[in-house]
C-alpha cells in the first residue's frame, strides 16, 4: 500500500490566543512603559492607531529603529518618524514634492512610492533605480504628482517592509474628489512577526510548509474514510503525497508567527473610526502586509467600491473583497447602526485584523467567527484539466469540492500534456491573434521552465476573472472579482498591442524557490521594452499560490479573455492555474522592477528587471 504521510503534530502554546489577538495597547513603546530599554528607546512616544499626517510640498522623513510590543515581547521595528504605520502623506495632484529621507539605521534603506508614476531615478529600488540610502545619509526624492488616488509607500531594502516600514500616500485631486464623503479614513492592513524575518526565511527554505497548521491530519483521513470509503480516502491522500503538496497550502506564513494589524493596531487594540449616523464614509483600504491576502467585510454593511489601485472605477456594491499585498481599494459605506466591525481575515483563516466604525469611542460590534479553511480544488491546481469532468472551461464551482480532493492520482509535476512542445527565449514572441491562447491550443513554456526551480506546470490554465478565489466561492456573500471592475474613462492608451510577452510564474516548494519561467532573479536577464510601444503581457501561473504581481513605473491595463479592457492597475493578483492578460504602454524610460509582492516570494527569486529604452 502507498505510505500515507501526515504532518507532525505541532502544539500551540498557551499564549497563542493572545498572540493572534495581540495586546490592547500594543505598538510603539511609550517612555513610561517601565521597561528596561536603552536611553534612545525611552525617549520614544506611543503611536497606536491613526498614523501622523504630513502634507505640503516639502516633507522630511527619518528612518530609524524603534522598540515595539505587539504580543507581550519587546522587539525592534524599522519605523519612519517613529510610528507604525509611517506617517500618512496627503499630497496634491499636480504639485512637485520634495521628500528628504534620512537614514539613521546601521544598514542601507530605501523608499518606494508604490503605484506612483515618476522618473525611474526616484522609484526607490536599490540596485535597479538607485544605489539606496546609506547609513547616516539623506536622499532627496523629487517628483511631480501626475495622478490622484490612494497609494502607499514602503521600504524596498531587505525585510524592512515586514518590520514596520510602510505608510499611506493619498494624492488629493486638484479639482476635488469625484465622489464626496463626510468622513475619510485610511485603513492600512499589515502583518507583524516577532521573529527575525531572515530566520523565518531560513525556516521556509528548510521546510516550506513550516507555518501551515491547517494541513490534513489523521482525523481528516478518518473523516474521509467515513464519508467516501477507505479506497477513496487512500487515493486522495496518495494523490497529494505523490505531488508532495498540501491542499491547504494557501500561504507561506500564518497566524502561527504573524499578528495581523489594522492601522498598526492589534485585534485586541481595536482601531476605531467615528461617524454620525447617515453620513457617507470613505474607507481607503491598503494592503501593506508582507505576506497576507486579506478577505475584508463589514458585517451588516454594504460596500460600494469606487476606486481600485488609486484609479476611479464604476461603483460596484459588494459584501466582501479579497486583496493581496500592494493592492488598494476605496469603498463608500453609509452606516445606520451604532457600531460595525471591520473584519479582515487572512486567506488561510489562521487569524484576522479587525477594527470598528462607531458613533462614539468604546463601542464595539460582534466579531464574526472566521470562515472554515477550504482545500484547493483541482481547478486551482490544474486549471482546465481540473474542470474536465463535465464542466465548462474556466469554471470553479463549489460542486467541485467532492471531486477535487478525490481519487485522481497524478505524477509529480502534474500538468503534463505538452511539456516541451514549444519553448520561448525569455517568454517574448510575436503577437498572437488570441490574447490568451485558449487552453485548447498549445501553451508556451520557456526552456528554462524544465529544471530544478520548477516543480509543476499547467498546460490548460483557466482564464476566468469572475472567480473570487478559494475560500470565497459560494459563501452566500456578494464578493468582488476582477471581472466586476471597470475603470472610469476607459484605457489610458487606445492602441492595440504591437507584440506580446508571455511569462510563467513558477516555483518549487520543496526548495522554496520562486521565479519567472523557472529562473530566479540572479539567473534571469531583463525584459526589454521599446520606448513608446504598446505591449500585451500574459502571466501564466504554474503554481498553487496566488501572486500579486507589481510592475513599477507603468500602468497594467487588465483585459478579459476576449481582449476587452477592464481596469487599470499597478498590482494584479494571479490565482493558481490562471492565465491573465494586460496591456502596457512603455512610456517610462529607465530600469524598473517587476515582482511578486509577497515578500518572501520576491526575495526567493520572483523578480525581474524591465528596461525601457
Amino acid at each position: 500500500m502507498f505510505p500515507l504521510r501526515f504532518p507532525p503534530i505541532r502544539t500551540v502554546g498557551p499564549s497563542r490566543r493572545r498572540f493572534v489577538q495581540g495586546l490592547a495597547a500594543g505598538g510603539v513603546l511609550a517612555a513610561c512603559s517601565g521597561l528596561s530599554l536603552p536611553a534612545f528607546a525611552r525617549e520614544r512616544h506611543t503611536s497606536v492607531g491613526d498614523a501622523p499626517v504630513l502634507s505640503g510640498r516639502e516633507i522630511a522623513l527619518v528612518v530609524d529603529e524603534t522598540p515595539v510590543n505587539f504580543t507581550g515581547s519587546v522587539r525592534m521595528a524599522t519605523t519612519i518618524n517613529g510610528s507604525i504605520p509611517a506617517p500618512t502623506l496627503r499630497l496634491r495632484e499636480g504639485d512637485e514634492v520634495t521628500i528628504r529621507v534620512t537614514n539613521r539605521l546601521r544598514v542601507p534603506t530605501s523608499i518606494h512610492w508604490h503605484g506612483i508614476i515618476l522618473p525611474y531615478q526616484m522609484d526607490g529600488v536599490p540596485g535597479i533605480s538607485f544605489a539606496g540610502i546609506a547609513p547616516g545619509e539623506t536622499f532627496t526624492y523629487r517628483f511631480r504628482l501626475e495622478q490622484a488616488g490612494t497609494y502607499w509607500y514602503h521600504s524596498h531594502s531587505g525585510m524592512q517592509e515586514l518590520t514596520g516600514m510602510y505608510g499611506a500616500l493619498i494624492v488629493e485631486p486638484r479639482d476635488g474628489e469625484r465622489v464626496r464623503a463626510a468622513r475619510d479614513y485610511v485603513v492600512l492592513l499589515s502583518d507583524w512577526t516577532d521573529e527575525d524575518p531572515m530566520h523565518v526565511f531560513a525556516k521556509l527554505k528548510t521546510q516550506s510548509d513550516y507555518y501551515n497548521y491547517n494541513q490534513p491530519t489523521l482525523v481528516d483521513f478518518f473523516r474521509d474514510v467515513s464519508a467516501s470509503g477507505l479506497k477513496a480516502a487512500i487515493d486522495k491522500r496518495k494523490m497529494w503525497n505523490e505531488m508532495r503538496m498540501s491542499p491547504t497550502d494557501l500561504a507561506d506564513l500564518s497566524g502561527a508567527t504573524l499578528t495581523f494589524l489594522m492601522n498598526g493596531t492589534t485585534p485586541a487594540g481595536n482601531w476605531t473610526g467615528l461617524f454620525r449616523k447617515g453620513e457617507r464614509v470613505r474607507l481607503r483600504f491598503i494592503n501593506g502586509a508582507g505576506n497576507t491576502f486579506y478577505d475584508v467585510r463589514i458585517p451588516g454593511l454594504k460596500m460600494a467600491v469606487i476606486q481600485s489601485d488609486g484609479v476611479d472605477v464604476e461603483p460596484v456594491t459588494v459584501d466582501e473583497f479579497r486583496f493581496g499585498p500592494g493592492e488598494t481599494y476605496d469603498v463608500l459605506v453609509e452606516p445606520r447602526d451604532d457600531a460595525y466591525t471591520l473584519f479582515a481575515q487572512a486567506m488561510d483563516r489562521s487569524g484576522y485584523a479587525r477594527g470598528t466604525l462607531a458613533t462614539r469611542a468604546g463601542l464595539e460590534a460582534p466579531v464574526p467567527a472566521m470562515d472554515a479553511v477550504e482545500w484547493l480544488t483541482m481547478a486551482d491546481m490544474m486549471g482546465g484539466m481540473g474542470t474536465m469532468a463535465g464542466m465548462g472551461h474556466g469554471t470553479v464551482p463549489g460542486a467541485m469540492k467532492g471531486m477535487d480532493q478525490g481519487a485522481m492520482p497524478m505524477p509529480h509535476g502534474m500538468a503534463g500534456m505538452n511539456h516541451g512542445a514549444m519553448a520561448m527565449d525569455h517568454g517574448q514572441h510575436a503577437m498572437s491573434d488570441n490574447p490568451l491562447d485558449r487552453p485548447s491550443q498549445i501553451v508556451r513554456h520557456a526552456r528554462t521552465e524544465y529544471g530544478p526551480s520548477t516543480d509543476m506546470r499547467v498546460d490548460m490554465p483557466r482564464t476566468n476573472l469572475d472567480d473570487p478565489g478559494i475560500g470565497l466561492r459560494n459563501n452566500g456573500r456578494r464578493v468582488l472579482t476582477l471581472a466586476d471592475l471597470s475603470t472610469v474613462g476607459g484605457p489610458i492608451d487606445p492602441r492595440g498591442p504591437e507584440r506580446e510577452i508571455e511569462l510563467h510564474l513558477t516555483g518549487n516548494m520543496e526548495r522554496y524557490t520562486w521565479s519567472f519561467d523557472g529562473l530566479e532573479f540572479g539567473q534571469s536577464t531583463p525584459v526589454h521594452l521599446r520606448y513608446g510601444e504598446r505591449v500585451r503581457v500574459i502571466l501564466h501561473n504554474d503554481t498553487m499560490m496566488t501572486h500579486p504581481m507589481h510592475l513599477h513605473g507603468m500602468w497594467s491595463e487588465l483585459e478579459n479573455a476576449d481582449g476587452e479592457f477592464l481596469v487599470r492597475r499597478h498590482t494584479i493578483p494571479v490565482q493558481p492555474a490562471q492565465r491573465v492578460s494586460f496591456l502596457v504602454t512603455a512610456d517610462a524610460l529607465g530600469r524598473w522592477a517587476w515582482h511578486c509582492h509577497l515578500m518572501f516570494h520576491m526575495d526567493a527569486g520572483m523578480f525581474r528587471q524591465v528596461v525601457v529604452a
